[in-house]
């Protein structure tokens, strides 16, 4: 690391470091604006206006679009632009394939190794958390909650490489649960499937937690499923068109 006299940062650091925060901070606030919808699938973005609208350079939009690729949340299309990607029906039946793969694993892995009392117990609470469908702002509260919940079985596998693909996973399952506002359709609330999963973790019981984590996931594929084709005719050029 450069120094300049008296051993002191020199200014080229400290401008690559400030780089760096806005560069993440494009990220963080592009990326939850996609997954809540308001920049729905397939919109074409331009760097110029995401630097306007995000208050900084080129530069630090351009790192962020790289990374939002990664993510595959945006498509960069040279000399054409950016473009928020959308959700095939086959990414969709891959999404929950890999779901099944990934989250039944890490409830399995959790009953046998759960130990962390003070999660688990936070576990339990956000595996009653419910909404009002009369009130955007209690149904975004349960999202997060959702997302906490499906993490925080994650992490009581206590396989670092399990809580990133969680954590990777629920960008997209996020989208789908916010695209779903514009129909009003919240989907029913899984609260008894979540403390079923909680209940066999508790009770350190491996089979039970993978097979309800599997039940839960099928479930929730099946319902998105059918919103989608239920959407499809009606909701052209709509968020719910993922």
């Amino acid at each position: 690391m450069a120094t300049g006299l008296g051993g002191k940062r020199s200014r080229p650091d400290r401008i690559f470091g400030s780089r760096d925060k806005l560069s993440e901070k494009v990220y963080n606030a592009l990326k939850r604006d996609i997954i809540r919808g308001v920049h729905p699938a397939g919109e074409p973005l331009s760097e110029k206006d995401l630097a306007k609208r995000y208050r900084s350079s080129r530069t630090p939009v351009r790192e962020a679009a790289l990374r939002l690729q990664e993510d595959h949340l945006l498509r960069i299309v040279p000399n054409r632009g950016y473009f928020v990607s959308q959700i095939s029906l086959q990414e969709l039946n891959d999404l929950y394939e890999y779901r099944t793969a990934v989250e039944c694993a890490a409830a399995e892995l959790a009953a046998r190794k759960a130990i962390d009392s003070e999660l688990l117990q936070s576990l339990r609470d956000l595996a009653q958390t419910s909404y009002r469908t009369d009130s955007l702002e209690s149904y975004m509260e349960f999202i997060e909650a959702d997302t906490q919940f499906h993490i925080g079985i994650a992490r009581l596998s206590r396989n670092q490489m399990l809580v990133r693909t969680v954590s990777e996973a629920r960008c997209q399952m996020e989208r789908i649960m916010y695209a779903a506002i514009d129909i009003h359709y919240y989907g029913e609330l899984p609260t008894r499937e979540h403390q079923d999963i909680i209940a066999a973790i508790y009770e350190h019981n491996p089979e039970a937690a993978r097979n309800h984590m599997y039940n839960h996931i099928v479930q929730s594929k099946g319902k998105v499923l059918r919103l989608t084709a239920a959407s499809a005719g009606s909701m052209t050029g709509s968020r719910m068109r993922l």
